[in-house]
């Protein structure tokens, strides 16, 4: 996959694709049959989506939302099938642009799009004035094909990124993983942390969570990727997701014991899928009630997996 974080100066055959064009937060099934629409259109497929997320530059100050950095999107679009990602930088310039405007210089002139499909709800440009009917009336000036998708519903209810929120936050990763149609995943480097956990033989992976919505913290069977590096690689394991009340941490992580691995993992990047919730955080005693319960836990990730 071809990444673009421009829309000027494209070569000629970085143009002409069949764009999906939205935030894609999550990427659920919503988002992938706007995407399969513009599969559909017998050009090269193309996604536009912004970074930062629109929302985190209006409202910088606000509690973290993102289901996905910039990182896990572009590997799930990846195995998507998405052949090009124009990922536009989401500026003041971007966010003061007109919704006409938009449509003439960033995807007629500067993408040279032959197709674009949105969602039915989809809005954009400046005070979010544009709307499908913006993009149809334009793409059939400008000459750019335009599909508007159904929006998707699962059990009668409409699936979108507030309601997978809202099941990670209870501690449903299964009821998310519904609605997305893939695991809810955790994507970053490992970071050096305290080590604690190797002196108590669980060694674990440390990956900060800055800017994501946090699910229910606790412990979770978990499926691994390492992306990157010697060991890289589909294993199983188990992680806590929260504060470490048993030694005072506030600020919250993601650390995975990852079954049946050895080395040194500090500086690669995972991909941590989050397949069941086991327990929430807890304050033990003493090591070894904490150890005793670190071993039933991998005892039921284990067999929580086994069980997939």
């Amino acid at each position: 996959m071809r990444i673009y974080r421009d829309w000027a100066g494209l070569e000629p055959g970085d143009r002409g694709a069949s764009v999906a064009m939205g935030n894609f937060d999550g990427l659920h099934l919503g988002h992938q049959a706007v995407i399969d629409q513009a599969r559909r259109q017998g050009a090269p497929l193309g996604v536009i989506t912004f970074e930062p997320h629109p929302r985190e530059f209006f409202a910088p100050g606000a509690p973290p939302f993102r289901l996905m950095n910039a990182e896990a999107r572009t590997h799930r679009l990846e195995k998507l099938g998405v052949a090009r990602l124009y990922e536009l930088p989401f500026t003041a310039a971007l966010a003061g642009m007109e919704a006409e405007t938009f449509v003439t210089d960033v995807l007629a002139t500067g993408l040279g799009i032959a197709h674009v499909t949105v969602g039915a709800d989809f809005c954009f440009g400046k005070g979010r004035k544009g709307t499908t009917d913006t993009l149809r009336s334009m793409g059939a000036a400008l000459g750019f094909g335009v599909t508007i998708a159904d929006l998707v519903a699962l059990d009668g209810v409409e699936i979108s990124s507030t309601a997978i929120r809202a099941a990670l936050g209870e501690g449903r990763p299964r009821d998310a993983a519904r609605m997305l149609g893939h695991w809810h995943r955790i994507e970053g480097e490992v970071l050096h942390g305290e080590k604690r956990g190797r002196t108590l033989g669980f060694p674990t992976a440390n990956m900060a969570l800055g800017g994501l919505h946090l699910p229910r913290l606790g412990v979770y069977a978990v499926k691994v990727d390492v992306l990157t590096g010697p060991r890289a690689g589909s294993y199983g394991g188990a992680a806590s997701l929260g504060v470490r009340p048993m030694f005072g941490g506030n600020t919250p992580n993601l650390e995975t014991f990852i079954f049946g691995f050895s080395g040194d993992l500090y500086g690669e990047h995972l991909s941590v899928a989050l397949v069941d919730y086991l327990r929430p955080e807890m304050k033990f005693d003493g090591l070894d009630a904490l150890i005793a319960q670190m071993n039933a836990d991998c005892d039921r990730a284990r067999a929580t997996l086994e069980a997939l």
